[in-house]
């Protein structure tokens, strides 16, 4: 069984920064994407930005610029590094990794508010 474990979420103010962190474990199978979604209250989960093993990186349009989505090099952690975060970018934020073989798996979620 996967298991994804987040951290580095937290209250930042405007134009603040903050780096969340996604470790997997529990599969030798590597992984087809590995990315970041999030839910703000009374809104739908949205992705953020993934990863995919063909190298590409896929953004959200709100991010425009201010998030860069990585993984590290043995390709089980994957990070979101947010700049200028925006109040509207406060929602908790998920980690999420799938692969056709063993299927699609969720973190438990990490609150990023970002408030004056």
């Amino acid at each position: 069984q996967v298991q994804l474990v987040e951290s580095g979420g937290g209250l930042v103010q405007p134009g603040g920064s903050l780096r969340l962190s996604c470790a997997a474990s529990g599969t030798s199978t590597s992984f087809t994407s590995m990315g970041w979604y999030r839910q703000a209250p009374g809104k739908q989960r949205e992705l953020v930005a993934r990863f995919l093993d063909t190298g590409t990186a896929n953004y959200a349009n709100f991010v425009q610029g201010r998030f860069r989505i990585s993984r590290g090099n043995a390709k089980d952690t994957v990070y979101l590094q947010m700049d200028s975060l925006k109040p509207e970018d406060t929602a908790v934020y998920y980690c999420n990794v799938q692969n056709p073989l063993i299927g699609t798996f969720w973190g438990q979620g990490t609150q990023v508010t970002v408030s004056s």
